[in-house]
């Protein structure tokens, strides 16, 4: 049976290389499912992340024909269902922003919502401006997320895409 790999996207500049990413876990035999927060979609086209996985990109939490009724008909609600199947799920890039919702528990899109409800491993990867990574809140953050479990892949040294030097790639 193939491994299920979920894949997070934020919005990092950096998130436009995740379609290779994608591509290269489908090649090596993976389900590569994605959820992208809605201003990683002003960075990376959804269909061109669909294109290379072959499945739906999930963005928003209810659809815009979302009804109530429906889900205690059908006991289906997608980041459940999404959840359930993951082997593993890795928000990459992971933003201050989403660093910050994942370690005080705020469930607001579609990303954060499956990332309470995953009960396999959880990978994160950090990409921001080196003076995000060194800020003293999302340090105190990383440390909250590697208390609960998460697996922090930290960012690399080289130049940002904003012109600094620095961690963060």
């Amino acid at each position: 049976m193939k491994k299920t790999i979920v894949l997070g996207i934020s919005s990092s500049i950096s998130a436009y290389k995740v379609a290779d990413l994608a591509e290269l876990l489908v090649k090596d035999g993976k389900n590569v499912e994605v959820i992208m927060t809605s201003s990683a979609t002003r960075i990376i086209s959804p269909n061109k992340i669909e294109k290379v996985t072959g499945n739906k990109v999930y963005i928003d939490l209810f659809s815009k024909h979302f009804k109530t009724e429906d889900i205690l008909k059908n006991r289906k609600v997608d980041h459940i269902d999404l959840a359930d199947c993951a082997d593993i799920f890795v928000i990459v890039p992971g933003t201050a922003n989403i660093i910050g919702k994942l370690a005080n528990g705020i469930a607001d899109d579609f990303l954060t919502t499956t990332a309470l409800a995953i009960t396999s491993p959880i990978i994160l990867c950090p990409s921001m401006n080196v003076n995000m990574w060194n800020h003293p809140i999302v340090k105190e953050n990383i440390l909250v997320l590697k208390k609960v479990g998460y697996q922090i892949i930290e960012p690399v040294e080289g130049k940002l895409a904003c012109g600094y030097e620095g961690k963060g790639r």
